[in-house]
């Protein structure tokens, strides 16, 4: 596997950071955070990464208190949630369902929204931020799926359907810049607001969201973090938690993140390639081969 792994990585300390990372991992229970970064090969750009447009995430402040805003955020999110919703988990996703599987990880807290995780065939994933394919009434808490709200505002506003070349976001939406005509979906229970199931800017992770991720790593004896640069609080906090564990940490990660003067091990590389060949090297690979 190593001699595999070599063909792969770009460097012998790559390979060397690889053996690290197997030994540091058998026999123990794992818990794993994951970032954008996991997603990029499913064809969800990242935050950060190289050619990643300058966004104004929106906050929830905007939201709630203009009618503009929530134009502009819809018109957005249903344009982009076409090619958002056909993005299929990749080999990175698959490894983590097989390796849970297995028995070799204990779950996955994900910053990401955009459920590849559970896709993929993961079973205990935490979504730390939610997950776009719910929407919620802000008034009375009724729940819908997101595929007929989207199918309620192609009726309402048929002229967005027939927009081109947009660039998607990592948070599945797109700049729309004429919506001064968009019509907003109403909750069918009360007629109040409707929101997709995220935290958005300004907002914070519900306590028993951030709760079941921190029992997560209570019970775990080593923390692998991939893909994310940890720049959003709530990984820099588990991490945190970890540490004061004194548990090892893993970092696998193309470019630098702000958990890298405290990881145990830091891995410069794609995710997909170290979490696939992590989970040949620790026996998951029938369960690899199935899922794929």
């Amino acid at each position: 596997m190593l001699a595999a792994m070599a063909a792969i990585l770009e460097s012998n300390a790559d390979v060397e950071g690889f053996q690290s990372l197997i030994e540091m991992i058998s026999g123990r229970k794992v818990a794993v955070l994951t970032g954008a970064g996991v997603s990029t090969d499913s064809g969800i750009p990242d935050y950060r990464g190289k050619g990643v447009s300058k966004r104004t995430p929106m906050n929830i402040s905007d939201f709630l208190s203009s009618h503009q805003s929530r134009q502009r955020y819809w018109a957005g999110a249903h344009v982009g949630w076409k090619s958002f919703s056909e993005a299929q988990p990749n080999q990175g996703h698959l490894a983590l369902a097989a390796m849970e599987q297995a028995g070799i990880i204990e779950g996955i807290v994900s910053q990401n929204v955009d459920g590849l995780h559970r896709q993929a065939g993961s079973a205990h994933v935490v979504d730390l931020h939610g997950c776009l394919d719910r929407v919620i009434c802000l008034n009375c808490g009724q729940q819908f799926d997101r595929s007929g709200i989207e199918s309620k505002l192609s009726s309402m506003n048929p002229w967005l359907d027939e927009l081109s070349e947009v660039i998607l976001a990592p948070d599945g939406d797109v700049i729309v810049t004429n919506y001064s005509s968009m019509l907003l979906p109403e909750c069918t229970v009360c007629g109040g607001m409707l929101k997709p199931d995220v935290i958005f800017f300004g907002e914070y992770v519900p306590p028993k969201i951030f709760t079941a991720a921190s029992n997560l790593i209570k019970r775990s004896d080593v923390l692998l973090i991939a893909g994310s640069s940890l720049a959003v609080n709530s990984g820099i906090r588990l991490l945190e938690q970890a540490r004061r564990q004194r548990m090892p940490i893993v970092i696998v990660n193309r470019g630098e993140t702000k958990g890298d003067k405290k990881a145990t091990l830091k891995i410069e590389h794609g995710t997909s390639d170290v979490l696939s060949s992590l989970a040949l090297s620790l026996g998951a690979g029938n369960l690899y081969e199935d899922i794929q």
